[in-house]
């Protein structure tokens, strides 16, 4: 008997947009491209097409639509990937027209979320989403669902849950978002648990591919998974740092951002960067090396206004400077260090820069305790360190280095 073996080759790509000039489209056709890359595809053509406004129909027009299906069939293309969001119908019409399997930029994101999510709560973050995305598509079930199974766009909650109806997908839904909200709730007893503990939390954030997960194990040997594509990091990985200054901090990992985010992955992320909100510090790693550096800060800095982190310290970190093309063209945004997360280079300014813009949680005092608090000045002694202390008529004088929070409660005995 005789075996096939199966062309394992990836599935050929068309970008397809259209550019109504409201934003860059070359731009957003590269990061189309890299998004396509990670999720598995070839991409091997693009077509852009110039309109004031997409076709309701066919998104790019008829004539354009014809021109794409005699493309497809001439070089064996096996998906079409749409820069804009699609609706229902059109994405009905332009795979009834081309004979090719269709999916968006929002499809191609909740893809590649659930790719890479490893975490219970992300792996519900992304069904819920992928679910919320697909109920007003279940409408064209023959073509649509035919499609389903194995490929790009397709991961995630898979063929037999998309055949079912409308109402078992909410129920679904509604029992996987009780299931979230329990792991949200755990979560927060956690943040809540360092917050009492006096744990200091610096947050990594920025733009996805930024190199945030490089910089982390750099820093922590957290051994983090850090490649060379978008969307790598989902899952918040938190790691223990000691700085110059001898204190340690709660380094956090978070999930990378994209420019105008898919609305349904909106609460995903917002849930994912609740350890940024929560932080005392904010990392805004940027790509220096990519030209659109500034603009990829200015996505996270709106992002963090969201979560209304306005008086939570920022720097900015500078990464990749080891490949930038132009060393002074790179931005200046309030504190900021040069760094490459890949060689070492800067690290160490960028751990005195922590240490420096952390607020300050230990403090040197003298005190004098009358000798009927001799309690306290043992609970001193274990809290912090004591320099020198001196029997005195009017009680015991302490040399102290303790936390602010404890020192609080002695200001009436400080000298």
């Amino acid at each position: 008997m005789e075996y096939t073996v199966k062309d394992l080759r990836p599935e050929r790509a068309v970008l397809v947009g259209v550019d109504t000039g409201e934003y860059d489209m070359d731009s957003a056709l590269r990061e189309l491209a890299q998004l396509a890359e990670t999720s598995g595809a070839e991409v091997a053509a693009t077509l852009v097409q110039k309109r004031t406004s997409p076709d309701g129909a066919t998104y790019i027009g008829k004539g354009r639509l014809e021109e794409l299906r005699v493309y497809c069939a001439d070089y064996e293309i096996d998906l079409l990937i749409f820069e804009g969001e699609l609706t229902p119908s059109q994405q009905r019409n332009i795979e009834r027209e081309t004979d090719v399997r269709v999916i968006d930029r929002t499809m191609l994101i909740l893809d590649i979320f659930a790719l890479h999510a490893r975490s219970g709560e992300g792996k519900l973050q992304v069904e819920i989403a992928q679910l919320k995305y697909s109920l007003p598509r279940l409408g064209g079930k023959g073509t649509a669902l035919s499609r389903l199974g194995g490929g790009i766009g397709t991961r995630g909650p898979g063929e037999t849950k998309l055949e079912t109806d409308r109402r078992h997908i909410r129920r679904r839904i509604q029992s996987l978002e009780a299931d979230l909200e329990t792991l949200k709730k755990r979560r927060k007893l956690i943040r809540e648990r360092r917050k009492k503990d006096e744990v200091i939390t610096v947050a990594i954030v920025g733009y996805t591919n930024a190199g945030k997960s490089t910089l982390m194990n750099a820093l922590t040997d957290a051994g983090v998974i850090a490649e060379n594509k978008l969307f790598v990091t989902l899952d918040p990985t938190a790691r223990q740092l000691r700085l110059p200054g001898g204190r340690s901090v709660m380094l956090v990992d978070t999930v990378g951002l994209i420019r105008r985010l898919p609305h349904h992955l909106v609460e995903a992320f917002l849930s994912t960067l609740e350890e940024a909100a929560e932080a005392d510090l904010i990392l805004n790693v940027c790509d220096a090396s990519d030209p659109e550096c500034a603009e990829h800060l200015e996505v996270t800095a709106d992002l963090l206004q969201q979560l209304e982190c306005g008086d939570t310290p920022v720097i900015s970190v500078l990464n990749k400077c080891d490949v930038a093309a132009d060393m002074d063209a790179l931005p200046v945004l309030g504190k900021s260090v040069r760094i490459s997360a890949l060689t070492g280079e800067g690290l160490e300014a960028l751990l005195r820069l922590v240490d420096q813009t952390l607020p300050p949680t230990r403090m040197r005092v003298r005190l004098l305790l009358p000798y009927a608090m001799l309690a306290d000045a043992a609970r001193l002694r274990q809290d912090g360190e004591v320099h020198a202390e001196t029997y005195t008529e009017d009680g015991l004088l302490l040399d102290v280095t303790s936390s602010i929070r404890l020192l609080n409660a002695y200001k009436a005995y400080m000298q």
